[in-house]
């Protein structure tokens, strides 16, 4: 008997995807999407959880060195007016949060689409490939508020007493932070999916030190006054928004920028790097 040869016609034998594998064995169902995601936000928790102290050590790190030179060392020296820790808490709050985000999202990710090849194994997850880049987000958002909610009370501590400083809108406080995790995560997965491994030096030295410089971090939007360019060309960095923002709710009393203008300029680069970011990711997933 000749062994059974392919039927002439007969188009490429389909291969068969992970989920429909697994949908195919006898009694499986294929898990639902929400329970993957959660899965991996669970796996990426447990790092995080392992790797504690190494995780506010990297994030935590050079805003509260700021913290201890600008906030400690040059009020008490008298090089620096004891009111300038108003304008500098919400800043370096905001550059934890925002190295937090993109670190956590950008770095992972250029090791999991260079050497490692890690992300394969959850593309291989029967859920949709942005599914796994919501996966990403997420964990880099909740990952910024762990460094925030970290930074806060012990540059609080640091400084000593802040004038004007109010916790009356804690939940303010909250919906900025989390409205700037979510916005910082995102361009963190552009980021990590746009630049090669060979290339992760200019993560730092083109992107994140001229963010944190004129991001507002360590002076007021309402201070570039006396220079018109900079104050509307610094409009155009997402660390701005989120400085003013903890600014307008930590800060009440001192100059910044209105919190709906915040708000609504956080939501747009959310969206807007969304969608960059989820057309890289889904290019480079599915190169």
């Amino acid at each position: 008997m000749k062994p059974a040869g392919k039927v002439p016609g007969a188009g490429p034998t389909p291969r068969p995807t992970p989920a429909a594998g697994a949908a195919s064995l006898p009694g499986a169902r294929a898990p639902r999407a929400r329970s993957v995601v959660w899965a991996f936000l669970r796996r990426d928790a447990t790092v995080v959880r392992r790797e504690l102290a190494f995780f506010l050590m990297r994030t935590a790190m050079q805003p509260l060195m700021v913290t201890v030179v600008f906030g400690f060392l040059l009020p008490r020296m008298g090089f620096v007016n004891r009111a300038y820790t108003s304008a500098l808490l919400p800043g370096v709050l905001a550059v934890s949060l925002a190295l937090a985000a993109v670190q956590s999202v950008a770095l992972p990710m250029v090791a999991d689409f260079g050497y490692t090849r890690e992300i394969e194994d959850r593309l291989l997850a029967p859920v949709p490939n942005w599914m796994v880049a919501l996966a990403k987000v997420l964990s880099g958002a909740f990952q910024a508020v762990i460094a925030a909610l970290f930074v806060l009370p012990l540059a609080r501590l640091i400084m000593g007493p802040i004038p004007d400083l109010s916790v009356a809108h804690i939940g303010w406080v909250f919906l900025v932070i989390l409205f700037g995790a979510t916005a910082f995560s995102v361009m963190g997965l552009y980021l990590g999916s746009v630049i090669e491994g060979t290339q992760i030096g200019l993560l730092f030295g083109i992107v994140v030190a001229p963010m944190i410089f004129f991001g507002c971090a360590y002076y007021p939007w309402r201070g570039l006054d006396a220079v018109p360019v900079m104050k509307y060309a610094v409009l155009l960095n997402p660390l701005t928004y989120i400085s003013e923002g903890l600014r307008a709710v930590l800060i009440p009393g001192q100059p910044h920028m209105p919190l709906p203008v915040v708000l609504g300029a956080l939501a747009l680069l959310t969206v807007l790097f969304w969608r960059l970011g989820l057309r890289s990711f889904m290019k480079r997933a599915l190169g």
